[in-house]
């Protein structure tokens, strides 16, 4: 089992670090992840949610662990992260099931963590 809280923090210093290499794909990265996540119409935790879900159905290990830890951070519930999961299924079928699984994994470790 993957550890995502370690996961986390790694690629956050490797975000970093590209940062560094290429700074104006990555503000402009930044900017483009700050403006779509502001609440608005929808408030940051459901846009969380949404970024989740669409996590599971591409199959993006670092994006789940970015999505579970920032939902949790917006308010979002083991609950609503569940339903989160099970709509996600519903769209990416058996694939999905398996990254559906390591969200709740996170979703555990960020908990175990007090996120």
């Amino acid at each position: 089992m993957k550890n995502f809280p370690e996961h986390y923090e790694e690629l956050t210093s490797w975000m970093k670090k590209l940062g560094l290499e290429m700074p104006e794909v990555m503000q402009g990265f930044q900017s483009l992840h700050g403006a779509s996540l502001k609440s608005n119409a929808l408030d940051s935790k459901t846009k969380e949610l949404i970024a989740l879900g669409i996590a599971i159905t591409v199959r993006c290990d670092g994006c789940i662990s970015f999505h579970v830890h920032d939902a949790m951070k917006a308010g979002a519930s083991k609950e609503e992260i569940a339903e989160t999961v099970s709509v996600s299924i519903l769209m990416g079928g058996g694939p999905s099931v398996v990254y559906g699984i390591e969200a709740m994994q996170a979703l555990s470790q960020f908990q175990e963590k007090g996120i």
